[in-house]
């Protein structure tokens, strides 16, 4: 198909696609006369060009995904743009305290803890590029908004920098890639956001959490013990995940500094363990489902 007909059938220009050719996105056979024919698979990598283009995606971010098959190279760049989002909007915060009068100096503490948040939010989906980079960097972010302020933080940050730096790569059978790749694909900022206010809220009131979901607590429980679960896709996802976890250095290196760099992650951290000892008290069967 020649230009004319592929500009009419895509609704790209014609200087679009010539870009999109000459930049190697395409490569459509050279006809005798020297003109271009455009093939069907063309047609269909202008297709999605044009898509992902309206997404703002650039011509690099494009290249990168159209020679990927499993998508993970989207969820990568799905995550960067959903913290970019993220940063906007303290960035937008701490520009209203400035207009409302707060000082340079405790502005550009606030930004310099925004370029700390960025570098470790950064290392999170450069170690981890998949499904495990993203979940973690959009769950961890909230906690970096943090400033700075003492040599036991900044320690904390560069341990915390150079344990990404050199994170082992997380690998999973193809069929539990898919399983979580399909688990997380509709987990964005907001629903994790929403997913740990809730969290938050439980265990701040974790008495009355527990009278109030005994019934479904049990059946959890329950349902956790049963073959239909140890047989289960999730079941040996999970598994995978808390051995890597173990292995790592994720327990042991990663979360004791988080803690140390963020007073936020350091008191969720201890309400959560104050309530996972009261669920034990009542529930002690889940100490043997957590080994």
């Amino acid at each position: 198909m020649l230009i004319n007909q592929v500009s009419k059938t895509t609704g790209l220009t014609k200087k679009a696609i010539e870009y999109y050719t000459l930049q190697g996105l395409i490569s459509p056979s050279i006809l005798d006369n020297g003109y271009r024919d455009y093939s069907k698979n063309d047609i269909e990598t202008l297709n999605k060009i044009s898509i992902l283009r309206k997404l703002n995606l650039g011509t690099d971010e494009i290249r990168t995904v159209l020679s990927d098959k499993s998508n993970t190279a989207l969820q990568a760049i799905s995550a960067r743009k959903e913290l970019d989002f993220q940063r906007e909007a303290v960035r937008n915060t701490i520009l209203s305290k400035l207009s409302s009068g707060k000082s340079y100096y405790e502005i550009s503490t606030e930004l310099q803890a925004l370029d700390h948040n960025k570098t470790i939010t950064e290392k999170l989906l450069e170690a981890f590029p998949g499904y495990y980079g993203r979940f973690l960097c959009l769950h961890f972010a909230r906690f970096l908004y943090e400033p700075i302020k003492t040599e036991t933080q900044q320690a904390a940050y560069e341990t915390i920098i150079s344990f990404w730096d050199n994170a082992p790569s997380f690998d999973l059978p193809e069929e539990l890639q898919q399983y979580l790749i399909e688990g997380t694909r509709h987990i964005g900022t907001e629903q994790i956001k929403d997913m740990v206010e809730s969290t938050k809220k439980s265990i701040e009131n974790f008495d009355d959490f527990l009278a109030a979901n005994k019934e479904a607590l049990e059946q959890y429980l329950k349902f956790k013990q049963s073959d239909e679960y140890k047989n289960s896709l999730a079941y040996k996802s999970i598994e995978m995940l808390k051995s890597f976890n173990r292995t790592s250095g994720y327990y042991d290196i990663f979360i004791p500094a988080l803690k140390q760099l963020s007073s936020s992650y350091a008191e969720y951290c201890r309400q959560m363990e104050t309530a996972n000892e009261k669920l034990l008290v009542q529930y002690p069967e889940i100490s043997k489902l957590n080994n």
